[in-house]
C-alpha cells in the first residue's frame, strides 16, 4: 500500500553536476544531429545552447529516492504529466541544486497518482527552473483518497491550419541513446519489464517525446533562441515506439501561448501539451 507520511514534505538538496558532453548527449537523445551545431558541438559561435527540457534531467534522482519514501516500486510508475517553467537559460555546465517534493497523492481506483515538484538553482542559489510530473503508479490506488482535480487544456484552434509543423524521426535506438542521460526505467530498453507494464515492447521515454517536443517549439516558433521558450506541459496520452516519427503542429493563440497537437501518424501522443514562448 502507498504510503502517505511524507506528502507535502521537502527532500534534501540533491547536487547534479554537469558538463558539456552531459548535455550534448541528452541533445543526441531527443533527436539532435550533426546539422544542429549549436547543440551538439562545444565550440560553435556563440557557445553551445541549452535546449530548456535539459530541465528534467536533475529531477530524476530525487524522484527516484522519493519512491521507495512512499513504498512505490519503480517499475510500477507510467509518466503521466509533465511541465517545466524557465526563470532563464540554462548554462552548458555546471551545479543544479534541486529541492523536491511530493504536495499531492491522488486516488485513481486502481492507480494513486504521485505528483512532484522540483525547484532547482545553481550553485549560487541563483533559481534557474521548476519542473512537475505526475506519475500513475499502477496498483497502488484504491486507498480511499481524493480523486484528484480534473484539468483540461483548450483544444488547438479547429478553423485554422497550424502556424508550424515540424516533423522528426526516431530511431530504433532512440530508446537506448536517451536513458543515458538519467532516465533508467526499464520498460524502456527491456522486454520483460515492457510486457510487465502492458506493452508489445519497450516504448520511447515520455520524457524523450517531451525533448522532441521542445526542440519542435524552438524552431517553429523561437528561432532556436532558447531563452524564449519560458514553459513547456503535455500530457502523455499514447506510448511512441523507437523508429516512428513525431509530427509537432503548434497554433499561436495570442499572449505567447502556444497550443500543440503532437502525434505519431494519425495517433496523438501527448494531449493538453501548450508553449509559453516570450514574444518579441
Amino acid at each position: 500500500m502507498i504510503c502517505l507520511d511524507r506528502v507535502g514534505k521537502t527532500n534534501g538538496t540533491t547536487v547534479h553536476e554537469y558538463t558539456e558532453r552531459d548535455v550534448i548527449l541528452y541533445h543526441l537523445g531527443i533527436g539532435a544531429g550533426a546539422g544542429d551545431q549549436e547543440f551538439v558541438y562545444e565550440g560553435v559561435h556563440g557557445g553551445l545552447k541549452v535546449c530548456p527540457t535539459f530541465a528534467v534531467v536533475p529531477m530524476f534522482e530525487p524522484m527516484r529516492n522519493l519512491l521507495p519514501q512512499f513504498n512505490v516500486p519503480f517499475r510500477s510508475i507510467l509518466h503521466g504529466e509533465q511541465w517545466i517553467s524557465m526563470e532563464r537559460p540554462i548554462p552548458p555546465r555546471g551545479t543544479f541544486l534541486t529541492k523536491a517534493s511530493v504536495p499531492a497523492v491522488y486516488d485513481k481506483g486502481k492507480a494513486a497518482l504521485l505528483i512532484v515538484e522540483t525547484e532547482t538553482t545553481d550553485n549560487a542559489g541563483k533559481p534557474l527552473f521548476r519542473t512537475r510530473a505526475s506519475l500513475f503508479c499502477q496498483g497502488l490506488g484504491g486507498f480511499g483518497g481524493d480523486p484528484g482535480p480534473k484539468s483540461q487544456a483548450p483544444d488547438p484552434p479547429k478553423d485554422r491550419g497550424p502556424d508550424f509543423e515540424i516533423s522528426q524521426d526516431t530511431h530504433e535506438s532512440q530508446a537506448v541513446l536517451y536513458r543515458l542521460s538519467g532516465d533508467l526505467n526499464p520498460l524502456h530498453v527491456d522486454p520483460m519489464a515492457a510486457s510487465f507494464a502492458g506493452f508489445p515492447r519497450p516504448i520511447l521515454h515520455g520524457l524523450c517525446t517531451f525533448g522532441f517536443v521542445g526542440r519542435a517549439v524552438l524552431r517553429g516558433t523561437c528561432g532556436n533562441r532558447v531563452e524564449r521558450l519560458r514553459e513547456l506541459g503535455v500530457r502523455f496520452t499514447s506510448p511512441v515506439y523507437p523508429g516512428e516519427t513525431i509530427t509537432t503542429q503548434g497554433w499561436d493563440t495570442g499572449g505567447g501561448i502556444h497550443r500543440l497537437r503532437v502525434a505519431c501518424k494519425a495517433r496523438e501522443v501527448l494531449s493538453n501539451a501548450y508553449a509559453l514562448v516570450e514574444e518579441v
